[in-house]
């Protein structure tokens, strides 16, 4: 089954300052096997996507990027500079890559600017890297912003990164922190922000992209609209009609039928779609599950290639 992946990682020489620091408990032997498949576009990355069956690889940042930038010039300048570094690389193998744009958003103006000018390139949307200097995506000075994605008609791919601080309920358990649990905690409460905020409703035709199959949200829909109800939250549809209408979801990090299974069935088959989260996971592994895993036909064409074509407007760039 021909597959286009969403959630591909790379690493630009100017955003290793960032990187670098999240990788510091990270035992060396495979620390050296990460970065060494970030660093790579030849034939090491071609050759794990050939043996995934994956034709099309769409390339961003692997976080926290400048999310974490004091300076709110020196993130600008880095994110534009880290830009053209992936359209250099996409240039050269336009047949098997695409990319995500990085985006300062200590500077909304400018972050609008940087969509605009990386949507002119050929990149197919933005990932953001969870919240930046604690500031969330549904908060008012972000609407510059959210109006030129909407403008653009591009998606905007919400990366897990690091809460503002630690949850206390994690005790000593250093191990639920980032990938275990924390990551999609903190992703999945970014989200809601974003619908409970009324980013939807000032933005309807925005597009919001999470992996590991919705960060739990397609799980909960019943009880969100509950609960909103409840709590008199005054917003134009139910909480749940927004993850549906605004939100597509994809398989990174999570090879397995029960969960996926649950996210088509609360979204709809046309809203899931592949991803590998390479490196950091086996992309061998995410090919033989989508080549595999028990569905209809036509869902796993929808939810290999046929979704992302879509929705990223890939056919239209060959």
């Amino acid at each position: 089954m021909k597959k286009i992946a969403l959630e591909e990682h790379f690493i630009s020489p100017g955003l290793m300052e960032y990187w670098q620091p999240t990788m510091a408990d990270v035992p060396k032997p495979i620390y050296n096997a990460i970065f060494e498949r970030l660093s790579n576009f030849g034939d090491l990355r071609l050759g794990e996507m050939d043996a995934a069956g994956v034709s099309l690889a769409i390339l961003s940042i692997a976080g926290p990027g400048v999310q974490v930038e004091p300076d709110a010039r020196r993130a600008t300048a880095k994110a534009a500079e880290a830009n053209d570094f992936l359209a250099g690389v996409v240039g050269k193998r336009p047949d098997r890559y695409l990319g995500f744009a990085q985006i300062a958003l200590q500077e909304p103006i400018e972050a609008a600017r940087e969509l605009e000018r990386c949507a002119r390139m050929g990149f197919k949307g933005a990932m953001i890297n969870g919240q930046t200097l604690g500031h969330y995506l549904d908060e008012r000075q972000f609407d510059p912003f959210w109006a030129k994605a909407e403008e653009l008609g591009t998606a905007i791919y919400l990366h897990p990164a690091d809460p503002v601080q630690t949850y206390a309920s994690y005790g000593p358990y250093k191990e639920l922190q980032r990938a275990t649990w924390g990551w999609g905690v903190e992703t999945g409460t970014h989200a809601l922000r974003m619908i409970f905020g009324g980013v939807f409703d000032r933005f309807p035709k925005a597009m919001l992209v999470l992996g590991h199959l919705g960060e739990t949200l397609p799980y909960m829909l019943w009880r969100l609209d509950s609960r909103a109800k409840l709590y008199g939250v005054q917003l134009k549809k139910e909480p749940s009609q927004y993850i549906r209408d605004n939100v597509a979801v994809t398989l990174s990090g999570m090879y397995s039928a029960e969960p996926m299974n649950c996210a088509i069935a609360a979204l709809g088959a046309s809203r899931v779609m592949f991803s590998a989260d390479y490196p950091f996971e086996d992309m061998a592994e995410a090919g033989h599950f989508m080549d595999s895993v028990v569905m209809d036909e036509e869902a796993r064409a929808d939810v290999a290639h046929r979704n992302a074509t879509r929705l990223f407007n890939i056919a239209k760039t060959g």
